[in-house]
Order: structure tokens, then C-alpha cells, then sequence
């Protein structure tokens, strides 16, 4: 029997580690399968406190790992394939493993929508990103596209006109999805131009390390042109990883976890921490806090028992 068990290793589910390990809770956090979640694709991070010269990503996740290690926390890698939280202890099971615990501690993030590229894999954190706000100061004085219709796509548009020095949107129809006052915004913004009706087919140069340029079709007429550029930001979306506690824990219509009172979920004992819950800000420090946040509920939650 666990005190807790924590669904994630971001800085939403370590940082909930540090905390209830200090508590002396002994936490089991389960890696699953995308371990270190989107900081793990991401190089160098300059907005996280306590870095005068930046980070990279996957070692801010690593000295997470460690100090989390440091106060007790046990790892396990694998992927939880299911979860019962109609009554306590709650089960949650590993392929054949079992485990069960007094409280649960949901950290696994979202996952951002790509376009399904092969070289936009390849590229990701070398000029492909899903984070303008991360990674937009690196493309200062460059020119730079922006895939997507929405407001995502919209509010990345407009954030990387702060640096670049031209921001060309691409959307696969003649119309904008954005609400209409981001709209307005994006075309009142000089900076900002569109290429309608296309879609990437590729983005080069793996080879290089680095973006040239992006392949576009047109939905249309079939017809393909090369739009150089020196970065790709995909603004189609996330996905929340909820899909395991579906018809167990209140959502929102796209499917985020609602939280209430700090990281409660509608279940007693269940707390939700990170991306999986967040839907506006999705960064690495405020995944951290609301991982903090959801440590000291389950701290409580489990001393109000005792």
C-alpha cells in the first residue's frame, strides 16, 4: 500500500516527488512512456528561475530526477495501462502489476498535436517548436512560420512578432478559426503575413541540424512551393494525457482535468498537477508550482485521515 503514487516525471510530477518526499511519504512516481515530458524536447530553457545563463531541457528534468531521488522517491518506469478510482485505495495497474494507493497524484501532461513529419521530428528544438513563448527569443531578427488556424496559432503569431522580423501564418483553409478579435490583431500587425490554402509537406534540413525552409502544397490546385525560413512553430493544438481517466474524473470539454481549491479533482483523494490541467499557461515553472500545490493536498488530505 502506497502513501502516493505519482503519474508523470515533468517538473509537475517531480517537483510533487521533492515535496511529499520531504514529507516523508515515500511517493512512487511512474515515468510512462514520453519520461521527462516536453521539456525532454526542448534545448536551451532561459525562463526558469535559478539559470542566469539557461538550461537545457533535458538536464533541468535530469537535476529534477536526482534531488527528487535524494528525498526518497522511488522510480518506475512503464506505462499505467489502467486506473480504478470508484473507491480507495485506488488501483492503478501496470501491464500485470498492481498497485494500490491512498492518494494519487496526476502529472502526465499534454502532448502537443504535430503535423505527423518525419523531419519535423528531427528538427524538433532545432527550429521546430511548439512553444513560442519557450523559444521565441531565439529567432530575433529572423523570419519564421507559424502552422495553424486557431487561436493557439494566433496568439503564437503575435508573441513572435516581439522577434522576428516577418511572421508568415499558414493555414490549410482561406479563413482564419481564431476568434475574431485575434483576428483582427493578426492583420493589423505588419509584421505578419498569411499564405492560405497550404499545407507543409516538409520541413528541410534535417541534414543540417537546422530549418531552411518549409515545403507547402496547396490544398487546391496540388501545386508545391519552398517557403524559406529560419524556424516552424506548430500551432495546431494539445492534447491533454487524460484518456486513461475518462468517465472517472471531471474534465473540461476538450478534455483537461477540472481542478477546484489548489489541485483537487472531483475525486476525494485524487489531485492533478502540470499541463494535464492547465490549459492557458503550460509552462515549466507553473507546472512545478501546481506539482508543489498538489503535494501539500495530498500532504493534508492524508493527515486529516490520521
Amino acid at each position: 500500500m502506497r502513501n502516493v503514487v505519482i503519474i508523470g516525471s515533468g517538473p509537475a510530477g517531480l517537483t510533487a516527488a521533492i515535496y511529499s518526499g520531504r514529507a516523508n511519504l515515500q511517493p512512487l512516481l511512474i515515468r510512462g512512456v514520453e519520461a521527462g515530458g516536453q521539456l525532454t524536447l526542448t534545448t536551451l530553457v532561459e525562463n526558469f528561475p535559478g539559470f542566469p545563463k539557461g538550461v537545457q531541457g533535458p538536464d533541468l528534468i535530469e537535476m529534477m530526477r536526482k534531488q527528487a531521488e535524494e528525498f526518497g522517491t522511488e522510480f518506475k518506469e512503464g506505462n499505467v495501462t489502467r486506473v480504478d478510482l470508484s473507491q480507495r485505495p485506488f488501483v492503478l495497474e501496470l501491464g500485470e502489476e498492481r498497485i494500490e494507493t491512498r492518494t494519487l497524484i496526476i502529472a502526465s501532461g499534454a502532448s502537443a498535436r504535430l503535423l505527423g513529419l518525419e523531419s519535423e521530428r528531427k528538427l524538433l528544438g532545432h527550429g521546430v517548436s511548439t512553444c513560442a513563448t519557450c523559444d521565441g527569443y531565439f529567432f530575433r531578427n529572423k523570419e519564421v512560420v507559424v502552422v495553424g488556424g486557431g487561436d493557439t496559432a494566433a496568439e503564437d503569431a503575435l508573441f513572435l512578432t516581439r522577434y522576428a522580423t516577418q511572421v508568415n501564418v499558414v493555414h490549410r483553409r482561406d479563413q482564419l478559426r481564431a476568434s475574431k478579435i485575434m483576428q483582427d490583431r493578426l492583420r493589423r500587425n505588419e509584421k505578419i503575413k498569411f499564405v492560405w490554402n497550404s499545407v507543409p509537406t516538409d520541413i528541410l534540413d534535417p541534414a543540417k541540424g537546422e530549418v531552411t525552409g518549409v515545403k507547402l502544397r496547396h490544398t487546391k490546385t496540388g501545386d508545391e512551393t519552398l517557403k524559406a525560413c529560419d524556424g516552424v512553430f506548430i500551432g495546431i493544438g494539445h492534447s491533454p494525457n487524460t484518456r486513461l481517466f475518462s468517465g472517472q474524473l471531471e474534465m473540461n470539454e476538450v478534455g483537461y482535468i477540472v481542478t477546484r481549491g489548489g489541485a483537487k479533482t472531483s475525486v476525494a483523494g485524487v489531485f492533478a498537477a502540470g499541463d494535464v490541467q492547465d490549459p492557458v499557461y503550460r509552462q515549466a515553472i507553473t507546472a512545478a508550482g501546481s506539482g508543489c500545490m498538489a503535494a501539500m493536498d495530498a500532504e493534508r488530505f492524508l493527515d486529516a485521515e490520521h
